[in-house]
């Protein structure tokens, strides 16, 4: 129906235009013929002519932009381009010395005249036909190259995405096989933590955007898990404050900072603290994860690194572009990732 409704829109602007350019003559000055009648009674008809020859340079127009540039110009046949539109010239010369003949006074007929005054009409619709065909294709290909470019992102987000969910499920059910090892009671209710992720990973992650409330009870849940994991051994303080339920958000697009943060700022690490705190208030996000770590532990675990903090920073530029500032520091034995995202509502 849409492309209906559009060939429609394009055809009608089209006999607009013709109609506004050829009705010109008209609006501007009195279209009368006051020569005097042809011999053998019969009477001149300008009006007609003009209609005939108007009709001759609407089939140049189209027959140019719609049949000659696509199959000559674009297969790079120049040379019968050129002799096919020598070819036309001439054509259009015999076509306008007949209907002159026929609808005007043969007396009043020059050759020298109608030759200049039909190459220069020639070359004008020339122009306009191989200029709106340039034009038009211009369009289609800027249009056809932002849907290659539109699904191209979309293709990179979902793999992006899907680069998140094996790292976070390799981690959480590691936790699974420490607690089955402990034989804690911990594990049931962990397991319906972990069956609520995998609930929200499988169904609701492949949505645009979900409630940044729907995303906080994902992470709570990670970070819960991995509280009972680690016990006493890692000091977590988390902080979640959002003043508007109807804020929106990318899936699992905090994820990975707190898995970063679990990963590197555990293990070998005396006194181990990980601070995560969010807060989401005037269409500002702000989003903050800091860690402890040891170099030397560090630069053993990234050997079996390679999914996590550029994947988001890669999804991030994706997604937000200038709407999101993200501060990565490293100093002091103390890893911090500093996130801003200007939100939208629903």
């Amino acid at each position: 129906m849409k492309t209906t409704y559009k060939k429609w829109v394009v055809a009608l602007l089209h006999i607009a235009v013709w109609a506004l350019l050829f009705s010109l003559p008209f609006l501007l000055r009195s279209y009368e013929d006051h020569r005097p009648p042809q011999r053998g009674g019969g009477h001149s008809n300008p009006s007609l002519h003009y209609f005939i020859n108007n009709l001759y340079w609407i089939g140049f127009f189209y027959l140019n932009a719609q049949v000659l540039i696509p199959r000559l110009v674009y297969k790079r046949k120049f040379w019968l381009y050129g002799i096919v539109l020598c070819s036309i010239f001439c054509l259009w010369l015999v076509l306008g010395w007949l209907t002159f003949l026929l609808l005007r006074n043969p007396d009043s007929f020059h050759w020298q005249t109608h030759i200049l005054f039909t190459f220069f009409i020639f070359l004008f619709f020339f122009a306009c036909s191989t200029a709106y065909r340039t034009f038009r294709d211009k369009i289609i290909s800027d249009q056809v190259a932002q849907e290659r470019e539109n699904e191209n992102l979309k293709t990179e987000l979902t793999l992006l995405r899907s680069q998140v969910s094996p790292h976070f499920m390799f981690n959480v059910l590691n936790n699974m096989v420490a607690l089955a090892r402990k034989k804690s009671d911990l594990l049931e209710p962990s397991l319906i933590k972990l069956s609520s992720l995998m609930r929200y990973m499988l169904y609701e992650s492949d949505e645009e955007k979900v409630y940044l409330e729907r995303e906080i009870e994902y992470l709570q849940s990670y970070i819960d898990l991995q509280q009972q994991r680690f016990g006493n051994n890692v000091k977590v303080n988390v902080s979640m404050d959002i003043a508007d339920n109807y804020y929106q958000i990318e899936p699992m697009l905090l994820i990975p900072f707190v898995e970063n943060a679990f990963k590197h700022g555990t293990g070998l690490i005396d006194d181990a603290i990980i601070n995560i705190q969010l807060k989401a208030e005037e269409g500002l996000l702000r989003f903050s994860v800091g860690n402890k770590y040891v170099e030397s532990a560090d630069e053993v675990k990234d050997k079996t690194s390679g999914i996590g903090l550029p994947n988001v920073q890669r999804r991030l530029n994706l997604l937000y572009g200038n709407n999101h500032r993200l501060f990565i520091t490293k100093e002091n034995n103390w890893f911090e990732v500093k996130l801003e995202i200007k939100m939208t509502n629903e």
